[in-house]
């Protein structure tokens, strides 16, 4: 888990004044982990919010007080709450006005001077590149989301649409979405996503970076077909094509007469997701979201590899 400078950015843009409630400790049973964060903000209706600390009691009062809690508070789930997890969290609440003064990499802060324990972290997380969430006594340390694993789609009918949907709020994602006109397009582009319009789609390969992740899904076969060819020719961590085993067979066909051997071929997943799923669209989305979840550490190697 990690802080979304981003989105709370954008919340920030959208509402004015927004609060950010994170869980900061646990102890013994708790429905979500340390780093968990939901954003708050008023509305005529009452508060408003996007995230989650685990939904039931907890989240209900702690999105009611957002504005009034104080910044650190203990709750035991039994006693305060009611609920049956039977440990204890701590919530740290704040209040934002603008998101200029977090840091890209690491937010550390808290009352009075920065203590030593903190430093240590800070210059431990820094050397090795690794942090995680952890109040240490009244200090809130957190790494800072940064969209680090580029996917890029192609083709944005109905799956394409879908899967981006399903895909975008997941900070870590710097998606590209390609088709070959705007009006393929729908008309809100969600947070974070980049729109690329291209007659030629598959002459914008070169442009992605070798350890990005690709899902192909146009609405042309000699286009997908065309895309696999460059993006096997191009390099990349993880590549994956919607269609049918019979589709695949004749790909295999066509992508070894254009020169590429089978174990490259190979890198190709097809069919992409999981088709036990079904072929609704965002039957389509779920198996690749939770595919493309799963080769987060696949790509993390790939990233060691070759940094």
């Amino acid at each position: 888990m990690s802080f979304d400078r981003e989105a709370l950015r954008a919340a920030i843009a959208t509402h004015g004044r927004v609060a950010r409630v994170v869980v900061a400790e646990v102890q013994g049973s708790a429905p979500r982990e340390v780093g968990a964060a939901m954003l708050v903000w008023q509305t005529d209706n009452g508060p408003a919010q996007s995230g989650t600390i685990g939904g039931g009691t907890l989240e209900y009062e702690a999105a009611r007080h957002a504005f009034t809690a104080p910044r650190l508070q203990r709750l035991p789930l039994g006693p305060a709450m009611g609920q049956c997890c039977g440990g204890a969290v701590t919530l740290l609440t704040e209040v934002f006005e603008d998101a200029d003064a977090i840091p890209e990499d690491i937010f550390a802060r808290g009352p009075g001077p920065m203590p030593f324990a903190v430093k240590k972290a800070l210059t431990e997380a820094r050397a090795q590149g690794v942090v995680t969430p952890k109040l240490y006594g009244a200090w809130m340390v957190e790494p800072v989301t940064r969209a680090t694993r580029p996917i890029w789609v192609w083709g944005a009918g109905h799956v394409g649409r879908a899967i981006v949907t399903t895909l975008a709020p997941l900070p870590e994602l710097a998606i590209t979405w390609v088709d070959t006109a705007a009006a393929r397009f729908p008309d809100h582009i969600p947070d974070g996503v980049t729109r690329l319009v291209a007659a030629r789609p598959d002459t914008l390969v070169p442009y992605a970076p070798p350890e990005a992740e690709h899902l192909i899904l146009t609405y042309s076969h000699a286009l997908d077909l065309e895309l696999c060819h460059r993006v096997l020719s191009h390099g990349f961590a993880f590549a994956g094509l919607i269609g049918s085993r019979t589709k695949w067979a004749r790909f295999r066909n066509r992508l070894r007469d254009l020169g590429h051997t089978n174990a490259q071929i190979d890198r190709i997943c097809c069919p992409i997701g999981q088709p036990d799923l079904g072929k609704h669209p965002q039957a389509i989305a779920v198996g690749v979201a939770a595919q493309v979840i799963s080769q987060r550490e696949i790509t993390e190697s790939y990233g060691e590899r070759t940094g």
